[in-house]
Protein backbone atom coordinates (compact mmCIF):
# COMPACT_ATOMS: atom_id res chain seq x y z
CA UNK A 1 0.00 0.00 0.00
CA UNK A 2 1.63 3.79 -1.23
CA UNK A 3 0.03 6.74 1.04
CA UNK A 4 1.35 10.41 0.26
CA UNK A 5 1.79 12.90 3.27
CA UNK A 6 -0.20 16.14 2.17
CA UNK A 7 0.46 19.25 3.89
CA UNK A 8 -1.65 22.42 4.44
CA UNK A 9 1.57 24.87 5.29
CA UNK A 10 3.58 26.52 3.18
CA UNK A 11 6.85 25.32 5.69
CA UNK A 12 9.10 23.72 4.06
CA UNK A 13 9.68 20.18 4.54
CA UNK A 14 12.75 18.61 5.74
CA UNK A 15 13.05 14.85 5.70
CA UNK A 16 15.55 13.39 8.56
CA UNK A 17 16.76 9.67 8.02
CA UNK A 18 17.90 8.48 11.23
CA UNK A 19 16.95 9.16 14.62
CA UNK A 20 19.55 8.56 16.25
CA UNK A 21 21.98 11.15 18.65
CA UNK A 22 22.72 13.14 15.17
CA UNK A 23 19.55 12.95 13.49
CA UNK A 24 18.11 13.64 16.83
CA UNK A 25 19.79 16.88 16.94
CA UNK A 26 19.57 18.18 13.37
CA UNK A 27 15.30 17.61 13.57
CA UNK A 28 15.41 19.55 16.23
CA UNK A 29 17.53 22.61 15.03
CA UNK A 30 15.30 22.49 11.67
CA UNK A 31 12.28 22.42 13.48
CA UNK A 32 12.83 25.18 16.08
CA UNK A 33 14.20 27.50 13.10
CA UNK A 34 10.17 26.78 11.77
CA UNK A 35 10.66 23.85 9.34
CA UNK A 36 8.30 20.81 9.01
CA UNK A 37 10.27 17.90 9.79
CA UNK A 38 9.72 14.24 9.90
CA UNK A 39 12.08 11.67 10.99
CA UNK A 40 12.46 8.25 9.53
CA UNK A 41 14.31 5.32 11.72
CA UNK A 42 13.85 1.83 11.18
CA UNK A 43 15.36 0.82 14.70
CA UNK A 44 13.59 -0.17 17.54
CA UNK A 45 11.97 2.52 19.69
CA UNK A 46 14.32 4.13 21.94
CA UNK A 47 11.58 4.42 24.78
CA UNK A 48 11.04 -0.02 24.82
CA UNK A 49 15.51 0.05 24.60
CA UNK A 50 15.80 2.29 27.75
CA UNK A 51 13.64 -0.45 29.36
CA UNK A 52 15.17 -3.21 28.17
CA UNK A 53 18.21 -3.18 27.86
CA UNK A 54 19.00 -2.44 31.60
CA UNK A 55 22.84 -1.48 31.90
CA UNK A 56 23.91 1.67 30.61
CA UNK A 57 26.10 2.29 27.46
CA UNK A 58 28.42 4.80 28.07
CA UNK A 59 29.75 8.11 26.08
CA UNK A 60 32.83 10.66 26.80
CA UNK A 61 30.56 13.86 26.04
CA UNK A 62 32.57 16.60 24.95
CA UNK A 63 32.65 20.26 25.46
CA UNK A 64 31.57 20.92 21.88
CA UNK A 65 29.56 18.23 22.05
CA UNK A 66 27.84 20.12 25.39
CA UNK A 67 27.49 22.91 23.02
CA UNK A 68 25.28 21.53 20.24
CA UNK A 69 23.10 19.83 23.40
CA UNK A 70 22.76 23.68 24.78
CA UNK A 71 20.86 24.47 21.43
CA UNK A 72 18.25 22.33 21.71
CA UNK A 73 18.03 22.96 25.48
CA UNK A 74 18.78 19.68 27.33
CA UNK A 75 22.45 20.65 28.50
CA UNK A 76 21.51 20.86 31.95
CA UNK A 77 19.75 18.13 32.14
CA UNK A 78 21.80 15.62 30.52
CA UNK A 79 25.11 17.04 32.41
CA UNK A 80 22.86 16.98 35.49
CA UNK A 81 23.13 13.04 35.21
CA UNK A 82 26.55 12.27 33.77
CA UNK A 83 30.19 12.20 35.38
CA UNK A 84 32.69 15.09 35.01
CA UNK A 85 36.13 13.54 33.69
CA UNK A 86 38.69 15.65 35.65
CA UNK A 87 41.50 14.02 33.89
CA UNK A 88 42.97 10.91 32.75
CA UNK A 89 43.95 7.74 35.31
CA UNK A 90 46.94 6.40 34.12
CA UNK A 91 47.46 2.52 35.14
CA UNK A 92 50.57 1.69 35.09
CA UNK A 93 51.73 -2.45 34.84
CA UNK A 94 53.35 -2.18 38.29
CA UNK A 95 49.67 -0.93 40.01
CA UNK A 96 50.72 2.84 39.92
CA UNK A 97 48.39 5.29 39.31
CA UNK A 98 49.18 9.17 37.93
CA UNK A 99 46.97 11.43 36.81
CA UNK A 100 47.07 13.55 33.25
CA UNK A 101 44.72 16.70 33.41
CA UNK A 102 43.09 17.42 29.87
CA UNK A 103 43.96 21.18 30.45
CA UNK A 104 44.22 24.17 33.32
CA UNK A 105 43.60 23.12 36.56
CA UNK A 106 39.55 22.57 36.60
CA UNK A 107 38.77 22.66 32.65
CA UNK A 108 36.52 19.26 32.90
CA UNK A 109 36.87 17.97 29.33
CA UNK A 110 34.47 15.15 29.31
CA UNK A 111 31.21 14.22 31.12
CA UNK A 112 30.34 10.54 31.01
CA UNK A 113 26.95 9.73 30.04
CA UNK A 114 24.35 7.20 28.70
CA UNK A 115 23.67 6.97 25.28
CA UNK A 116 20.28 5.65 26.17
CA UNK A 117 19.37 8.30 28.36
CA UNK A 118 20.54 11.05 25.87
CA UNK A 119 18.88 9.30 23.42
CA UNK A 120 15.85 9.05 24.87
CA UNK A 121 15.93 12.97 26.20
CA UNK A 122 16.43 13.88 22.37
CA UNK A 123 13.44 11.64 21.46
CA UNK A 124 11.14 13.56 23.79
CA UNK A 125 12.29 16.80 22.54
CA UNK A 126 11.79 15.73 19.05
CA UNK A 127 8.36 14.14 19.33
CA UNK A 128 7.17 17.57 20.51
CA UNK A 129 8.54 19.07 17.13
CA UNK A 130 8.66 16.30 14.55
CA UNK A 131 6.37 13.86 12.77
CA UNK A 132 8.05 10.27 13.37
CA UNK A 133 7.37 7.51 10.56
CA UNK A 134 8.34 4.25 11.34
CA UNK A 135 8.54 0.74 8.82
CA UNK A 136 4.91 -1.15 9.96
CA UNK A 137 4.73 -2.75 6.43
CA UNK A 138 3.41 -0.12 4.05
CA UNK A 139 5.47 2.30 1.96
CA UNK A 140 5.54 6.00 2.62
CA UNK A 141 6.27 8.59 -0.28
CA UNK A 142 7.04 11.98 0.49
CA UNK A 143 8.04 14.92 -1.16
CA UNK A 144 10.72 16.96 0.87
CA UNK A 145 12.81 20.14 0.17
CA UNK A 146 15.51 18.47 1.70
CA UNK A 147 16.56 15.55 2.80
CA UNK A 148 19.52 15.21 5.77
CA UNK A 149 20.97 11.97 5.78
CA UNK A 150 22.38 11.02 9.28
CA UNK A 151 21.94 7.41 9.41
CA UNK A 152 25.14 6.23 10.43
CA UNK A 153 28.37 4.87 9.15
CA UNK A 154 26.63 2.57 6.65
CA UNK A 155 24.52 5.66 5.69
CA UNK A 156 21.68 4.01 2.65
CA UNK A 157 21.38 7.82 1.91
CA UNK A 158 25.45 8.12 1.39
CA UNK A 159 24.25 5.14 -0.95
CA UNK A 160 22.74 7.14 -4.12
CA UNK A 161 26.14 9.65 -3.66
CA UNK A 162 27.94 6.46 -4.71
CA UNK A 163 26.04 6.90 -8.15
CA UNK A 164 27.18 10.26 -8.94
CA UNK A 165 29.79 11.21 -10.49
CA UNK A 166 32.85 12.92 -9.10
CA UNK A 167 31.79 12.11 -5.47
CA UNK A 168 35.09 10.90 -3.51
CA UNK A 169 34.70 8.09 -0.99
CA UNK A 170 37.07 5.85 1.26
CA UNK A 171 36.68 3.35 4.03
CA UNK A 172 39.24 1.85 6.40
CA UNK A 173 38.38 -0.60 8.94
CA UNK A 174 41.56 -0.25 11.35
CA UNK A 175 42.93 -3.63 12.17
CA UNK A 176 41.92 -3.02 16.54
CA UNK A 177 38.70 -4.26 17.63
CA UNK A 178 36.76 -3.34 20.71
CA UNK A 179 35.24 -5.10 23.93
CA UNK A 180 33.14 -3.89 26.85
CA UNK A 181 33.20 -5.59 30.40
CA UNK A 182 31.18 -4.50 33.87
CA UNK A 183 33.25 -3.43 36.81
CA UNK A 184 30.63 -4.04 39.75
CA UNK A 185 30.48 -1.72 42.84
CA UNK A 186 32.48 -2.48 45.94
CA UNK A 187 30.12 -2.10 49.25
CA UNK A 188 28.00 -0.08 47.22
CA UNK A 189 30.25 2.10 46.17
CA UNK A 190 32.85 2.80 42.44
CA UNK A 191 35.82 0.15 42.95
CA UNK A 192 37.75 3.12 41.32
CA UNK A 193 37.70 6.99 41.73
CA UNK A 194 35.23 8.12 39.81
CA UNK A 195 35.82 11.58 38.29
CA UNK A 196 38.35 10.19 35.44
CA UNK A 197 39.23 8.38 32.24
CA UNK A 198 41.21 5.33 33.39
CA UNK A 199 43.26 4.40 31.15
CA UNK A 200 45.46 1.49 31.18
CA UNK A 201 48.16 1.83 28.39
CA UNK A 202 49.88 -1.35 27.10
CA UNK A 203 51.63 0.74 23.95
CA UNK A 204 49.91 -1.64 21.29
CA UNK A 205 46.91 -2.20 23.15
CA UNK A 206 44.82 -0.42 25.78
CA UNK A 207 41.50 -0.81 28.30
CA UNK A 208 39.94 2.25 29.28
CA UNK A 209 36.85 2.50 32.18
CA UNK A 210 34.02 4.50 31.94
CA UNK A 211 32.03 5.58 35.51
CA UNK A 212 27.92 5.14 35.12
CA UNK A 213 25.51 6.46 37.59
CA UNK A 214 24.88 3.42 39.18
CA UNK A 215 28.55 3.11 40.29
CA UNK A 216 29.44 0.89 37.87
CA UNK A 217 32.57 1.10 35.69
CA UNK A 218 32.15 0.32 31.71
CA UNK A 219 35.21 -1.24 30.51
CA UNK A 220 36.70 -1.39 27.25
CA UNK A 221 39.12 -3.19 26.10
CA UNK A 222 40.98 -2.00 22.71
CA UNK A 223 43.50 -4.61 20.82
CA UNK A 224 44.37 -6.16 17.41
CA UNK A 225 41.87 -8.59 16.37
CA UNK A 226 44.21 -11.30 15.81
CA UNK A 227 45.40 -10.83 20.03
CA UNK A 228 41.42 -10.87 20.41
CA UNK A 229 41.58 -14.40 18.20
CA UNK A 230 44.02 -16.00 20.40
CA UNK A 231 42.32 -15.78 23.68
CA UNK A 232 40.30 -19.04 23.73
CA UNK A 233 39.73 -20.14 27.22
CA UNK A 234 38.36 -18.56 30.29
CA UNK A 235 41.89 -19.56 32.31
CA UNK A 236 43.79 -17.47 28.56
CA UNK A 237 41.17 -14.57 29.52
CA UNK A 238 42.61 -14.83 33.14
CA UNK A 239 45.83 -15.32 31.91
CA UNK A 240 46.29 -12.29 30.08
CA UNK A 241 44.98 -10.28 32.49
CA UNK A 242 47.09 -11.29 35.06
CA UNK A 243 49.80 -10.04 32.92
CA UNK A 244 48.47 -6.72 31.15
CA UNK A 245 45.76 -5.32 34.14
CA UNK A 246 46.68 -7.54 37.23
CA UNK A 247 44.84 -4.70 39.40
CA UNK A 248 41.26 -4.99 37.41
CA UNK A 249 41.15 -8.66 37.98
CA UNK A 250 39.95 -8.36 41.67
CA UNK A 251 37.70 -5.72 40.97
CA UNK A 252 35.92 -7.66 37.53
CA UNK A 253 35.72 -10.49 39.42
CA UNK A 254 37.33 -13.52 37.85
CA UNK A 255 33.71 -15.23 36.56
CA UNK A 256 32.65 -12.10 35.49
CA UNK A 257 35.81 -12.25 33.06
CA UNK A 258 35.57 -15.45 32.15
CA UNK A 259 32.19 -15.12 31.11
CA UNK A 260 31.66 -11.80 29.60
CA UNK A 261 34.87 -11.85 27.40
CA UNK A 262 32.93 -14.28 25.14
CA UNK A 263 29.69 -13.16 25.50
CA UNK A 264 30.16 -11.16 22.22
CA UNK A 265 32.96 -11.17 19.83
CA UNK A 266 35.20 -8.00 19.69
CA UNK A 267 33.32 -5.26 17.60
CA UNK A 268 35.49 -2.90 14.34
CA UNK A 269 35.85 0.24 14.08
CA UNK A 270 35.52 1.87 10.91
CA UNK A 271 36.73 5.53 9.78
CA UNK A 272 34.95 7.19 6.67
CA UNK A 273 35.89 9.96 4.46
CA UNK A 274 34.14 11.13 1.74
CA UNK A 275 33.28 14.91 -0.11
CA UNK A 276 31.22 16.56 -1.23
CA UNK A 277 28.85 16.07 1.35
CA UNK A 278 25.65 17.86 -0.71
CA UNK A 279 23.80 16.93 -3.93
CA UNK A 280 22.25 20.59 -5.06
CA UNK A 281 20.21 22.19 -2.19
CA UNK A 282 18.33 18.68 -1.75
CA UNK A 283 20.62 16.60 0.18
CA UNK A 284 22.91 16.57 2.39
CA UNK A 285 25.42 14.36 4.89
CA UNK A 286 26.03 14.69 9.00
CA UNK A 287 27.52 12.70 11.45
CA UNK A 288 28.91 9.79 10.63
CA UNK A 289 27.29 9.24 7.13
CA UNK A 290 29.63 12.21 6.30
CA UNK A 291 32.63 11.45 8.27
CA UNK A 292 32.77 8.19 10.71
CA UNK A 293 35.38 8.29 13.19
CA UNK A 294 36.55 6.02 15.19
CA UNK A 295 35.77 7.25 19.09
CA UNK A 296 38.99 8.16 20.59
CA UNK A 297 38.39 12.28 21.24
CA UNK A 298 34.79 12.69 22.26
CA UNK A 299 34.22 15.28 19.30
CA UNK A 300 30.74 14.06 17.59
CA UNK A 301 27.53 16.04 17.64
CA UNK A 302 27.51 19.11 15.22
CA UNK A 303 24.61 20.00 13.77
CA UNK A 304 23.68 23.20 11.10
CA UNK A 305 20.65 24.96 9.30
CA UNK A 306 19.74 27.73 7.81
CA UNK A 307 17.21 28.81 4.76
CA UNK A 308 19.03 29.30 1.78
CA UNK A 309 20.36 25.81 1.27
CA UNK A 310 21.30 26.38 -2.47
CA UNK A 311 24.02 28.83 -0.71
CA UNK A 312 24.34 26.84 2.47
CA UNK A 313 25.23 23.24 1.41
CA UNK A 314 27.98 23.90 -0.41
CA UNK A 315 29.34 25.93 1.90
CA UNK A 316 28.76 23.56 4.28
CA UNK A 317 30.92 20.91 2.04
CA UNK A 318 33.35 23.46 1.57
CA UNK A 319 33.72 24.54 5.00
CA UNK A 320 33.35 20.79 6.90
CA UNK A 321 35.51 18.33 4.92
CA UNK A 322 38.66 19.61 5.67
CA UNK A 323 37.74 20.04 9.36
CA UNK A 324 35.99 16.08 9.30
CA UNK A 325 39.11 14.36 7.84
CA UNK A 326 41.28 15.89 10.09
CA UNK A 327 39.34 15.02 13.46
CA UNK A 328 39.33 11.80 11.86
CA UNK A 329 42.89 11.61 11.81
CA UNK A 330 42.99 13.53 15.08
CA UNK A 331 41.14 10.26 16.68
CA UNK A 332 43.64 7.72 15.09
CA UNK A 333 46.55 9.96 16.79
CA UNK A 334 44.66 10.20 20.35
CA UNK A 335 44.44 6.60 19.94
CA UNK A 336 47.75 6.17 19.77
CA UNK A 337 48.95 8.56 22.32
CA UNK A 338 46.52 6.82 25.15
CA UNK A 339 47.71 3.63 24.82
CA UNK A 340 51.22 4.18 24.47
CA UNK A 341 52.54 7.79 24.62
CA UNK A 342 51.24 8.39 27.83
CA UNK A 343 53.87 6.03 28.96
CA UNK A 344 56.67 7.97 27.77
CA UNK A 345 58.88 10.44 30.20
CA UNK A 346 59.00 12.16 27.03
CA UNK A 347 55.55 12.90 26.57
CA UNK A 348 54.78 13.82 29.81
CA UNK A 349 57.64 16.11 29.66
CA UNK A 350 56.44 18.16 26.53
CA UNK A 351 52.98 18.32 28.46
CA UNK A 352 54.26 20.46 31.45
CA UNK A 353 56.17 22.46 29.32
CA UNK A 354 53.51 22.91 26.84
CA UNK A 355 51.26 23.87 29.29
CA UNK A 356 53.73 26.10 30.88
CA UNK A 357 54.25 27.81 27.97
CA UNK A 358 50.39 27.64 27.92
CA UNK A 359 50.28 29.85 31.31
CA UNK A 360 52.98 32.02 30.06
CA UNK A 361 51.82 32.98 26.35
CA UNK A 362 48.18 32.13 26.47
CA UNK A 363 47.44 33.39 22.96
CA UNK A 364 50.64 32.23 21.31
CA UNK A 365 50.89 28.29 22.33
CA UNK A 366 47.82 26.27 22.96
CA UNK A 367 48.02 22.84 23.89
CA UNK A 368 46.30 20.34 20.67
CA UNK A 369 43.76 18.59 22.80
CA UNK A 370 42.89 22.13 24.51
CA UNK A 371 42.56 23.75 21.17
CA UNK A 372 40.35 20.91 20.11
CA UNK A 373 38.55 20.43 23.26
CA UNK A 374 38.25 23.99 24.57
CA UNK A 375 38.12 25.77 21.64
CA UNK A 376 36.20 26.76 18.68
CA UNK A 377 39.62 26.49 16.32
CA UNK A 378 38.42 24.93 13.05
CA UNK A 379 40.12 21.42 13.58
CA UNK A 380 42.44 21.46 10.00
CA UNK A 381 43.65 24.72 11.55
CA UNK A 382 44.57 22.95 15.00
CA UNK A 383 46.43 20.68 13.02
CA UNK A 384 48.32 23.06 11.81
CA UNK A 385 49.16 25.04 14.35
CA UNK A 386 50.00 22.03 16.80
CA UNK A 387 52.75 20.78 13.66
CA UNK A 388 53.97 25.04 14.01
CA UNK A 389 54.21 24.43 17.99
CA UNK A 390 55.76 21.43 18.18
CA UNK A 391 58.68 22.56 15.54
CA UNK A 392 59.25 25.95 17.53
CA UNK A 393 59.42 23.90 20.85
CA UNK A 394 61.45 21.03 19.62
CA UNK A 395 63.51 24.15 18.21
CA UNK A 396 63.92 25.62 21.34
CA UNK A 397 64.25 22.57 23.83
CA UNK A 398 67.76 21.93 21.14
CA UNK A 399 68.93 25.31 21.64
CA UNK A 400 68.19 25.87 25.17
CA UNK A 401 70.10 22.09 25.95
CA UNK A 402 72.49 23.15 23.44
CA UNK A 403 73.83 26.64 24.91
CA UNK A 404 73.75 24.17 28.46
CA UNK A 405 76.00 21.84 27.03
CA UNK A 406 78.05 24.88 25.25
CA UNK A 407 78.33 27.30 28.47
CA UNK A 408 79.39 24.17 30.88
CA UNK A 409 82.10 23.05 28.66
CA UNK A 410 82.99 26.84 28.50
CA UNK A 411 83.42 26.90 32.41
CA UNK A 412 85.28 23.18 32.87
CA UNK A 413 87.87 24.45 30.26
CA UNK A 414 88.19 28.20 32.11
CA UNK A 415 88.16 26.41 35.79
CA UNK A 416 89.01 22.69 35.45
CA UNK A 417 88.02 20.86 38.96
CA UNK A 418 89.96 18.71 40.91
CA UNK A 419 89.59 16.42 39.17
CA UNK A 420 90.58 13.94 42.42
CA UNK A 421 87.32 15.40 43.73
CA UNK A 422 85.44 13.86 41.07
CA UNK A 423 86.72 10.24 41.02
CA UNK A 424 84.16 7.51 42.17
CA UNK A 425 85.81 3.81 43.27
CA UNK A 426 84.73 1.29 40.75
CA UNK A 427 82.70 -0.64 43.26
CA UNK A 428 80.51 2.25 43.90
CA UNK A 429 79.51 2.72 39.73
CA UNK A 430 79.10 -1.12 39.44
CA UNK A 431 76.59 -1.24 42.34
CA UNK A 432 74.94 1.52 41.32
CA UNK A 433 74.36 0.22 37.56
CA UNK A 434 73.26 -2.91 39.13
CA UNK A 435 70.49 -1.11 41.10
CA UNK A 436 69.65 0.67 37.96
CA UNK A 437 69.17 -2.49 35.85
CA UNK A 438 67.13 -4.11 38.92
CA UNK A 439 64.65 -1.40 39.71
Amino acid sequence: MEESTSRTTKKKLVAVVGGGLVGSLNACFFAKRGFDVEVFEIREDIRKAKVVRGRSINLALSHRGRQALKHVGIEEKIVSQGIPMQARMIHSLNGKQYPIPYGRKGQVSLSSCSVINLSYLLYTVRLSYCCVFRPDGSKVQIKADLIVGCDGAFSATRKQFLRRSRFNYSQTYIPHGYMELTMPPVNGEFAMKPNYLHIWPRNTFMMIALPNLDRTFTCTLFMPFEDFEKITTGDEVIKFFQKYFPDTIPLIGVDALKRDYFRLPAQAMVSVKCSPYHIDDKCVLMGDAAHAVVPFYGQGMNAVSNTKWSAVLPEYSRVRVPDDHAIADLAMYNYIEMRAHVNSKWFLFRKHVDNLLHFLMPKTIIPLYTMVTFTRTRYHEAVQRWHWQNKVINRGLLMSVSGAVLGGSYLLIKSPPNITNLLIPGEKIWSRLTELRTS
